[in-house]
């Protein structure tokens, strides 16, 4: 057996959480935060956002049921259109997992399913400026 490749890994401070950095390197928001995201006065705020030149598309396409913003309407139009968007469609029908449900699953109360919510794609408005 020869010695290993690898050297140093663990004394170097750059290199020190990259297991951690890669895992949440693409996260996003968690399926009960997009559905507090879409209630009226919050999904309000997040279509209709200022300007702002650090976000892609400079905040103007925001996908509220993916949490990404998108560089023009086409990409965004685009977007509802993809199997990752249908995918999460159909997750954010299940209604969030709540405390009240978690004592019931403990054996605090009879158990009930959770309900379906009805989710459509955001409508999109048109600028024709």
């Amino acid at each position: 057996m020869g010695k290993s490749k690898q050297i140093g890994n663990h004394k170097s401070d750059k290199k020190k959480n990259i297991a951690k950095t890669w895992k949440t390197k693409r996260r996003t928001k968690d399926l009960d935060q997009i559905h507090s995201d879409m209630k009226p006065e919050t999904a309000a705020k997040l279509l209709h956002q200022e300007v702002d030149f650090d976000v892609t598309g400079c905040a103007q396409h925001y996908c509220l049921h993916c949490a990404r913003y998108f560089v023009d309407l086409k990409a965004l139009k685009e977007h509802f259109k993809t199997k990752v968007h249908k995918k999460r469609l159909k997750q954010l029908r299940e209604e969030p997992y709540t405390q009240a449900e978690a004592e019931r699953a403990a054996g605090m109360g009879s158990y009930i399913p959770p309900k379906t919510v009805e989710v459509k794609t955001q409508s999109v408005e048109e600028n024709m400026d």
